[in-house]
């Protein structure tokens, strides 16, 4: 399972991020809540920890956009003892849970797990854009009754679409999701695959398509 901790203090974060790791999760530790909101929305985590009281925005402000965004990563706030109303208010935002610090880490651990759980009581299978739907179990791209199999690279280009429905994403985020840091395949390896993907999305008859915008990146669109 793979979080995103969103703390400015150094101390907490390290200890967090170790006792994480301990208990074979991957974190990647963020320290304000402008860094927070760019990783959330490219990072396709399980979840998130964020502190309340951070620079640059605060968790409730990160919480507020990645809501109105449509990302449903469950979130774990963690939140001054004293700060109810911040509590109540971050519940009315969408957060899952809030943890009030000084925490135990075994509670912390137990809250995560909780959240984890939920999420994957809820998660579907089929991610959906348009009248498009992928099944993430399948690999199987469909429009009404006509379906195709996706071979793995461009399933996973295409996930990374789904995923991030409404913003751009680069052909250098691209290759560090799909094939990894350490690969040596070039940008024109995501540029074969999203054309592949596009003609397919034409075949099946889509209401929406891959687009390019110069020098940032791409997004689905509708037709």
């Amino acid at each position: 399972m793979k979080l995103l901790l969103a703390e400015d203090e150094i101390d907490m974060s390290d200890a967090l991020v170790d006792i994480l790791t301990f208990h074979k999760y991957i974190v990647d530790a963020v320290y304000d809540g402008e860094e927070a909101l760019d990783y959330a929305r490219l990072g396709n985590y399980d979840g998130i920890i964020m502190d309340i009281m951070m620079p640059k925005k605060d968790g409730l402000q990160v919480l507020k956009e990645l809501r109105s965004e449509g990302c449903q990563i469950p979130i774990l706030l963690l939140t001054a003892k004293s700060e109810v109303e911040d509590r109540v208010v971050g519940l009315d935002l969408g957060a899952d849970d809030y943890l009030a610090k000084p925490f135990a880490m075994d509670e912390l651990l137990a809250r995560v797990r909780a959240m984890l759980r939920r999420r994957e009581k809820v998660m579907t299978n089929e991610l959906t854009c348009g009248n498009v739907t992928l099944n993430q179990q399948t690999f199987e791209l469909k429009v009404g009754n006509e379906s195709m199999v996706l071979p793995k690279l461009e399933f996973q280009v295409m996930e990374v679409f789904m995923l991030n429905q409404k913003m751009y994403v680069s052909a250098d985020t691209l290759l560090e999701k799909v094939w990894g840091y350490e690969s040596d395949a070039e940008v024109g390896t995501v540029w074969v695959n999203i054309s592949y993907l596009r003609k397919k999305l034409e075949k099946l008859g889509a209401n929406i398509e891959i687009q390019a915008k110069r020098n940032i990146g791409y997004r689905l669109e509708k037709k």
